[in-house]
């Protein structure tokens, strides 16, 4: 068997919820062995949207497969003596609670790097330094404040969050590719370093397009949106890709909520799809012919597409499309999705036994590493690796153990 790329790390898991637990779990995919240092009470997620009694939640299981679990009160003085320890035989420290609260427990950054000059020390956080450092961050909150709610929804409507977590899952993949760049600068000094993101900056990263417009609106309106006025800041416009080549979501029979095609409309494509849609003297009407024609009625456009695709299921609008290479997709929902034959051939939804509720279903590592596989294993019970951990690695005795649980330490 060929070693995991990350085989041989130790990453101390001090995070909670969904943005370090989804970068966590990344690393632990990767080949890293991840313990997940819980309070005595556990990951507030373990209870949060329980779907079944007394059982870990799915909020829980699916950001915390293949980690191990101990527990650890760090407000003790054994605790903090037990967390040192942790620190000095990891090479990856990651937490994301509140601003300076590991400061707080006396472990600074400079504390942390008396005990080992090695660690890579990841924060996530909701904001950078500055008027916001102190706000509390949701996942919308950072959607909120990183430029994706402004541009998202229909020119007439409220903003939006997106469905996608861009702010949680999108900082921890952020994290993961600081931590690994760390890890490989570490390689040629010989030190850790600390590695910082905030929610807002990875949700502002992801949302740079709209920046790019933002600064081309000096220069006039923005012919590939569909709306027909334009201020001064970049205006929600629907479903537009807003990119080079025009793109929106038409209609399909029989006209449920997710019956649809996202049809983009490159220059080769006119021509076909105007004969698909029985409009074949649009292909050469110079009203139409040229992508400069059809920028203007860009709606009008689309609507022709959605007279010709509403009258058909969805799969067979797909079909047609990618008959003449035409991009284009359908609009799947979540239980599509989760019946997707492809995406469980390629382990993107992945079925996982669990201990107490049987199974689940969960989704399973994007990244594919031809010497890496990952074998997606079930989020630990709380606490069920603290005698694996303080007896069988850190030397503890089990007399020790059985006191340390008995007075509130572990």
């Amino acid at each position: 068997m060929t070693a995991k790329a990350l085989e041989g790390i130790r990453v101390l898991d001090m995070t909670h919820v969904q943005s370090g637990p989804s970068a966590t779990q990344l690393l632990a995919w990767l080949g890293a062995d991840v313990v997940k240092l819980e309070a005595p009470t556990g990951d507030i997620t373990r209870k949060q949207l329980r779907d079944l009694p007394d059982v870990d939640s799915l909020y829980f299981t699916m950001l915390n497969c293949n980690k191990r679990s101990i527990t650890l009160n760090t407000k003790t003085e054994r605790g903090k003596e037990l967390l040192t320890e942790l620190i000095r035989r990891s090479d990856v420290m990651v937490e994301n609670f509140g601003p300076g609260a590991v400061d707080r427990m006396g472990f600074t950054w400079d504390r942390i790097q008396e005990i080992n000059p090695r660690i890579v020390y990841a924060s996530i956080k909701g904001f950078g330094d500055g008027p916001y450092t102190n706000f509390k961050a949701y996942e919308v909150v950072a959607q909120a404040m990183g430029g994706s709610m402004s541009t998202t929804g229909f020119e007439d409507g409220p903003p939006l969050a997106t469905g996608a977590q861009i702010g949680d899952s999108g900082t921890g993949v952020h994290a993961v590719a600081g931590i690994l760049a760390a890890l490989y600068q570490r390689e040629h000094t010989g030190r850790g370093q600390r590695v910082n993101v905030a929610m807002q900056h990875a949700v502002l990263n992801l949302c740079r397009v709209k920046l790019r417009d933002q600064q081309r609106l000096a220069h006039g309106p923005l012919a590939e949106y569909p709306n027909e006025d334009f201020g001064d800041e970049v205006p929600r416009s629907g479903n537009a890709s807003g990119g080079g080549q025009p793109g929106w979501a038409v209609k399909c029979a029989p006209g449920g909520p997710n019956d649809y095609v996202y049809v983009i409309v490159q220059p080769v494509g006119w021509k076909p799809i105007s004969e698909l849609i029985g409009r074949p003297e649009l292909a050469d009407d110079p009203e139409w012919s040229t992508p400069e024609a059809r920028l203007p009625k860009l709606n009008k456009m689309f609507q022709l597409i959605e007279e010709w695709s509403s009258s058909l299921p969805k799969w067979e609008v797909l079909e047609r499309l990618n008959a003449h290479n035409i991009p284009c997709g359908p609009i799947l929902s979540t239980r599509e999705i989760i019946e997707d034959a492809s995406l469980a051939a390629n382990e993107m939804v992945v079925r996982v036994p669990h201990p107490e509720r049987g199974e689940f279903v969960t989704v399973g590592s994007p990244l594919k590493l031809s010497d890496s596989p990952v074998d997606v294993t079930s989020s630990p019970l709380l606490g069920e690796h603290n005698a694996e951990v303080y007896v069988g690695e850190l030397g503890l005795g089990d007399e020790e153990l059985r006191l340390l649980k008995s007075n509130g330490v572990i």
